[in-house]
């Protein structure tokens, strides 16, 4: 049975074609990026949804529309070519070790795998790539990164030409054109738009001038360095204008790095981003790829001291929202690591970097690599993409809009439905009212949220023909459309730390007995048993509960027993529930 041929990645669709299934499902396995089958580190649908807009039976691939031709495609010349480009790379990397015996050893090793690994064609060249880095460090020190001392010459040649005269006097030159007799407003953006255009191609174009000014200094001069940037604001027009419309917007900006290095002039390039209003985040690789800076760069690379505070630094790779956010608040320019050590791979990225990007109002990515496979591809992605690289026809840089199916709901969104209900709240005490706070199950039993919220719904609205004088807050009245876990329980986390609640109730086996006998139905084997202390967010909210008791000691909690609900821990990203709930039940 033959397969159809897809042009593009965004046209499959699975459950129409068995034999094209079979053999997406054989691709993701070979490149190790099937979520089921290694769901602590492959992103599952709910993550993936942060960055990729996805429709029902739709599959994201990592890399650009003509790499996935190629795969299809029974001529394999094309991929062939760029699987040689990178045994190659692998070669030399393998002949740099010093033990003869170490580099035969590992030279036969290497080779063995990429035989093996390239056999079938299936395996991206990015996957590829990204195996045999990590092969020719395993029989050589899996723990030492042999970049590194490149990367630190590097960097001492990056800060050097920055603190030349000759490139400052460059930087700071007036353009030829430059007009005292227009307004101060229509200058200063017009200086700001050559601002940023000098130093996008300073990032793309440093260090290769580091590296001649290392060879030849007193050759480096103003006049020399000015053709670099003469055409900058012609190649970068795209970039320049984009950054000032977020700048305007006071935006955050997700700033991705480049394998090819130049780290020094990313953080000049964010620097001038942070003066112009956006804030940035600035994601770098957590282990070794080629030039790409790494976590430990910034923390203990000589040529990055003092360019990036420490505290500005968030290690956690699975940080929550709320630990995001209050960081982003924190510092204008912050460093999260993406959690690879390849090129971009959105199954493979830190939970940290998924909510990051869910976050952005823009994503700067610099370098070919990125361009390849964020304007490469027909998939749709949920935040503006901004590009910048250069290759041998020059420098460039291009814009991509979000998917208009994609919404963002950002902070200010979110605080605004949650003041809503804080501020009934205010007005429900100064009336004389009790406010009452409902914790039930929502989303916590996967494919029961509809039940749930029904079923919230009857408890509650029974309550409030019962009691007098209390408003009641049901969070099922409040479950808006498009947020996901993280969105909804930052906002309930603002109402239950506002100090108005006066009762804290939390749903019971009873309370749920009850409410589907007031639906006139039987209650499903799902639904047995269970009742807050089941859930992921009711445990969340039971520990903020306890916290809120210890500043108002008045507040009644009323439910099952605090100690009965560490039985949950985090929720799986963007979902609703405990991850663990969906992870396959095995029989003893």
């Amino acid at each position: 049975m033959r397969r159809t041929f897809l042009e593009r990645a965004a046209d499959i669709r699975l459950g129409h074609d068995a034999a094209l299934d079979a053999w997406i499902h054989g691709l993701m396995v070979d490149n190790n990026i099937a979520h089921t089958l290694n769901p602590d580190i492959i992103a599952g649908p709910e993550q993936l949804s942060f960055m990729v807009c996805l429709e029902e039976g739709q599959v994201y691939l990592p890399c650009p529309d003509t790499v996935f031709r190629q795969l299809q495609s029974r001529d394999k010349t094309a991929l062939r070519q760029q699987y040689q480009a990178i045994w190659e790379e692998t070669k030399r990397r393998v002949l740099r070790i010093p033990s003869p015996h170490k580099r035969r050893l590992l030279l036969q090793f290497c080779r063995l795998r990429y035989r093996q690994g390239t056999a079938a064609g299936t395996l991206l060249p990015t996957r590829l790539a990204k195996r045999m880095a990590a092969l020719a460090l395993t029989l050589d020190d899996p723990w030492d990164d042999p970049w590194r001392s490149r990367r630190q010459a590097a960097h001492r040649r990056q800060r050097h030409l920055l603190e030349l005269p000759a490139l400052q006097d460059a930087l700071d030159a007036l353009p030829p054109d430059f007009s005292r007799g227009n307004s101060l407003r229509a200058e200063g953006e017009r200086l700001s738009r050559h601002a940023l255009a000098r130093r996008l191609v300073l990032a793309l174009a440093g260090d290769a001038i580091a590296a001649q000014a290392a060879d030849s200094p007193s050759a480096l001069t103003a006049t020399h360095l000015q053709p670099l940037l003469a055409h900058a604001d012609q190649e970068m027009e795209t970039a320049c204008r984009v950054l000032l419309q977020t700048a305007g917007k006071r935006g955050t900006v997700l700033l991705l790095c480049d394998a090819e290095g130049g780290t020094v002039f990313d953080l000049f390039l964010a620097d001038l981003c942070t003066e112009l209003g956006m804030r940035v985040v600035y994601a770098v690789k957590s282990a070794c790829c080629d030039m790409a800076p790494v976590l430990d760069d910034l923390e203990d690379d000589p040529g990055l001291r003092g360019l990036v505070p420490r505290e500005g630094i968030l290690h956690d790779e699975r940080a929550s929202k709320n630990d995001l956010l209050r960081h982003l608040r924190a510092h204008r320019l912050a460093i999260i690591h993406d959690g690879t050590s390849e090129a971009l791979n959105l199954y493979r990225v830190s939970v940290t970097f998924s909510r990051a990007w869910k976050e952005a109002d823009l994503i700067l990515a610099k370098g070919r690599a990125s361009a390849d496979i964020l304007l490469g591809t027909s998939h749709q992605f949920t935040r503006d993409i901004l590009c910048f690289w250069q290759d041998g026809q020059g420098r460039h840089s291009a814009f991509r809009p979000h998917s208009p199916q994609a919404h963002k709901f950002n902070e200010q969104d979110i605080a605004a439905q949650a003041e809503g209900i804080i501020n009934d709240m205010r007005a429900a005490r100064r009336a004389g009212k009790n406010v009452m706070f409902y914790s039930c199950i929502i989303g916590s039993i996967p494919g029961q949220t509809h039940t749930a919220v029904e079923l919230a719904r009857a408890f509650v609205d029974k309550l409030r023909r019962q009691m007098d004088n209390t408003l009641i807050i049901n969070p099922a009245e409040h479950f808006v459309d498009g947020m996901d876990g993280d969105d909804l329980m930052y906002m309930w986390e603002r109402v239950q730390r506002s100090g108005c609640i006066d009762i804290w109730r939390f749903q019971t086996v009873e309370d749920i007995e009850e409410s589907f006998a007031l639906l006139g139905r039987k209650m499903p084997a799902a639904w047995t048993g269970k009742d807050a202390t089941y859930s992921t967010g009711c445990t969340k909210e039971m520990r903020i509960a306890l916290e809120m008791q210890a500043e108002n000691r008045e507040m009644q909690i009323i439910g099952p027993e605090a100690r009965m609900f560490m039985r949950r821990g985090e929720y799986g990203v963007g979902k609703y529930f405990d991850a663990a709930l969906t992870r396959p039940r095995h029989e003893a």
